[in-house]
């Protein structure tokens, strides 16, 4: 007996030594047998330093957003935003003094890889916080991971109806697509009041892109003007000769897309490629520069409604849209906007937080609850402008704007104009 004690325990001992060896990776937090990847996050810690990574000499936000997929051309936008956030916030001390250090993880582009990104920024990185995921899609299906372990999370572009009431612990920066959408149509009748006929196409796969046509739908009703098809894809989707043959065979004046980059920006170079000429109206996930490169000179003069715009007045936006042009030579997009705002939301929380109690002598589930009804009770001057939080998490915001497509004539470059 005494002797299969001691191959057990020298078998443990061996078994620590390798998965400290094989860690892998820069990590915010050490664990320990009490403190393991397979830990729950009521886990009972001696310290606040152990629990949150502040013994490493920062608080760890996890940011789990989509770098890789289809998704990606809207995800990297957002980390994009984050470390623009992480490094300004950090040069004006913090919180408080100490600093913040996101931790990535990869969301992928489906549900799976949004659930799996979360459980990992959780129960292994100790974040006291989630910016993300990038999908309403992955939102759903993630966003009760996090509400269960009573972690906060703030939706960077999660649009669709009902993802502040999954859960107490859920919050979004991203206004409701019934806010934003109907913006972009009012804005393509004062381009042409002529409009009466419109074709509608979505993403039947994605659970925002269903939820904004709905929108659209019923704006296109609101405002008097005849809905003569509704064509259905899917966000993997690159032919759309059939469904856009079929819409344009009813003669539309307007069509409106609710996708993603990729299948959105396809789907508007096929649509010009087969000789539609009228206005079309892009949804959110078509709001990005990464969808120029994917339909070039035919994606002039497409109209999307923004939540944010380059121009806002403030000292927060004009150091965003500074730091943003000396990083990337270009205009900071929404998605980028965004993800820097849900970072400020963090970290100023945080800051009023520590004057009331110490963050730094709080447990980590303590911590994660107060933080969560200071994030709500909080007003925040973001890039975005003035935003707040109804107690349900749902983002209060005033100013929005629509801006439409310009390209060069051989669609090497392009930019979002907005309207006055």
């Amino acid at each position: 007996m005494n002797n299969a004690i001691a191959r057990t325990t020298a078998l443990l001992s061996t078994c620590a030594l390798l998965l400290t060896g094989c860690g892998g990776g820069t990590k915010t937090v050490t664990n320990s047998p009490t403190n393991s990847p397979s830990s729950t996050t009521n886990n009972t810690a001696t310290n606040t330093a152990a629990t949150t990574g502040t013994s490493s000499g920062a608080i760890p936000i996890g940011i789990a957003v989509a770098q890789t997929s289809n998704v990606a051309l809207l995800g990297q936008e957002e980390v994009a935003g984050a470390k623009l956030a992480e490094k300004y916030f950090n040069s004006k001390g913090g919180v408080n003094g100490t600093p913040i250090k996101l931790v990535f993880q990869d969301t992928s582009g489906d549900e799976a890889g949004a659930i799996n990104a979360f459980q990992t920024l959780i129960n292994k990185d100790k974040v006291i916080g989630i910016v993300g995921p990038t999908l309403s899609q992955q939102a759903f299906s993630a966003d009760p991971i996090g509400d269960r372990a009573k972690v906060p999370i703030i939706g960077p572009s999660n649009t669709a109806k009902g993802i502040p009431e999954i859960g107490d612990y859920v919050a979004r920066v991203s206004a409701p697509v019934s806010i934003v959408a109907p913006n972009s149509v009012k804005a393509a009748l004062k381009q042409n009041p002529q409009i009466k006929k419109v074709a509608v196409f979505y993403a039947q796969n994605d659970a925002f892109s269903k939820s904004e046509t709905e929108i659209f739908q019923q704006t296109v009703k609101d405002q008097g003007l005849e809905l003569v098809t509704v064509q259905k894809f899917q966000t993997s989707d690159t032919d759309f000769q059939s469904q856009a043959t079929n819409a344009i065979n009813l003669k539309p004046d307007l069509v409106i897309i609710s996708g993603l980059a990729a299948d959105g920006g396809n789907l508007v170079r096929q649509l010009r490629e087969l000789g539609y000429k009228g206005l079309i109206v892009g949804g959110n996930g078509l709001n990005t520069s990464n969808i120029l490169p994917v339909c070039k000179a035919l994606c002039d003069g497409v109209l999307i409604a923004q939540a944010y715009s380059p121009e806002h007045p403030g000292e927060i936006n004009a150091a965003f849209r500074k730091a943003y042009n000396d990083e990337y030579k270009k205009e900071p997009p929404q998605f980028s906007a965004q993800a820097f705002a849900a970072v400020q939301v963090y970290v100023q929380a945080l800051q009023a937080l520590d004057k009331k109690s110490k963050v730094n002598k709080l447990q980590l589930p303590e911590l994660r609850t107060e933080l969560n009804k200071q994030i709500l009770v909080g007003t925040y001057n973001t890039p975005l402008g003035e935003i707040g939080f109804t107690p349900i998490g749902e983002v209060i915001q005033k100013d929005f704007y629509v801006a439409q497509i310009k390209m060069a004539k051989d669609g090497s470059q392009g930019k979002f104009t907005f309207l006055k």
